[in-house]
């Protein structure tokens, strides 16, 4: 089977508090876009064996695509089987764009079918949380509000198709890092995420663009000036608007116009190692 394995970007990210067990409560939505890697799995006799494209990735049980096929045979009980996984990655590794996630996803999508197991979006998401705690809206997929840990989970309506142009500087950022820096008491602004939600039900592409708004922004912005060079390029080309997504580095600006977006990208060249102009894609699990 092969199966693609979409990006995710943050409309909006909003860090609530720190709980006890060290993670964050975060309120945001989250949106795929149509950048992916693509999968190509295979039943084998037993094990695991993973190949991809890029030679400093694991292949090993460090794979979160390896846990997930792992988790799946394991809660499932199944012991008379194996699956080999190539996985051709196209997203930026460490990015803020979901890419270990969204392959930790498309295994457990895509095993759910080769195996007939028939389980439900819901028991996927159940067994994807285990993994990592983007890996739920991953397997849900389109327009969606994100809280708990992310792992909380209500389906919006598709946001209006729009031209999202994405910018990687070539740094790499842990998200581990920038949430250890983060003082959520000091945080003074925040996104309205229910003015976003309104403008989304509105199909207002305008609304939702000016109000995006990235809390984790500030925190890498201080220790990566690029961030906001790259957010300048792309307001200065004609971005509706344009923040960081996730913990970054990856910039993203959204656009009405192709000329527009091709502008950005060509000023963008000289401090963005990976650029992509992409669409966002909003079909669900249940519509794949």
């Amino acid at each position: 089977m092969e199966i693609k394995s979409r990006a995710k970007i943050n409309i909006t990210l909003d860090v609530l508090n720190k709980r006890e067990d060290g993670y964050h409560n975060v309120k945001m939505i989250m949106q795929t876009v149509d950048l992916y890697d693509v999968l190509h799995l295979e039943k084998i006799e037993n094990g695991i064996e993973i190949k991809t494209n890029l030679p400093y990735l694991p292949t090993d049980e460090k794979n979160i695509a390896y846990k997930a096929a792992q988790l799946f045979f394991n809660t499932l009980d199944i012991n008379d089987a194996g699956i080999k996984i190539n996985i051709q990655k196209n997203i930026p590794v460490a990015a803020g764009l979901a890419g270990g996630s969204t392959n930790a996803a498309a295994v457990l999508i895509a095993m759910n079918k080769m195996f007939k197991t028939s389980l439900n979006t819901d028991q996927l998401m159940q067994m994807g949380k285990k993994l990592g705690a983007d890996v739920p809206y991953c397997i849900l997929g389109g327009t969606a509000l994100a809280e708990g840990i992310g792992d909380i989970l209500t389906l919006l309506p598709p946001m209006p198709t729009a031209i999202v142009v994405l910018a990687k500087p070539p740094i790499s950022v842990s998200t581990a890092h920038i949430y250890g820096k983060l003082k959520v008491e000091n945080i003074t602004m925040r996104p309205d995420t229910e003015a976003i939600i309104n403008a989304i039900y509105n199909q207002d592409i305008i609304a939702i663009a000016r109000g995006m708004y990235n809390v984790l922004e500030a925190v890498t912005a201080k220790e990566y000036r690029v961030i906001n060079r790259i957010k300048n390029i792309m307001l200065g080309s004609g971005a509706l608007g344009s923040i960081m997504s996730g913990s970054g580095p990856t910039v993203f600006g959204i656009f009405e116009h192709e000329v527009s977006a091709r502008k950005a990208v060509n000023k963008l060249r000289t401090i963005a190692s990976d650029i992509f102009v992409v669409n966002t894609y909003n079909s669900n699990y249940g519509e794949r």
